[in-house]
């Protein structure tokens, strides 16, 4: 998965998503509307052989950049637990 820079404003931006994995884009988004400081996350799909996906995040006053990095953060610790579980469970 690549992601490409569209579109920049102090609030927002717009992410091109080249070959996207909609298996972390997913939960991304969602995680990204659990933050307080989020106001808007969507991710456009768009006619699947003339558009690329693109991810679009607003924050109240925070930089968008710094809320993706919170949902990625969150996400990874996430999937960090998940993999000590599986670990725990498939020793015994």
């Amino acid at each position: 998965m690549e992601m490409k820079l569209r579109e920049k404003e102090k609030n927002s931006l717009k992410i091109e998503i080249i070959n996207p994995e909609d298996t972390l884009i997913f939960p991304l988004v969602s995680t990204l509307l659990q933050d307080s400081d989020v106001s808007d996350a969507e991710y456009y799909t768009g006619h699947p052989q003339l558009d690329k996906p693109v991810l679009f995040v607003k924050t109240k006053k925070d930089s968008p950049q710094a809320a993706l990095k919170r949902a990625a953060e969150t996400l990874a610790g996430q999937f960090h637990e998940a993999k000590s579980l599986l670990e725990k469970a498939l020793a015994k």
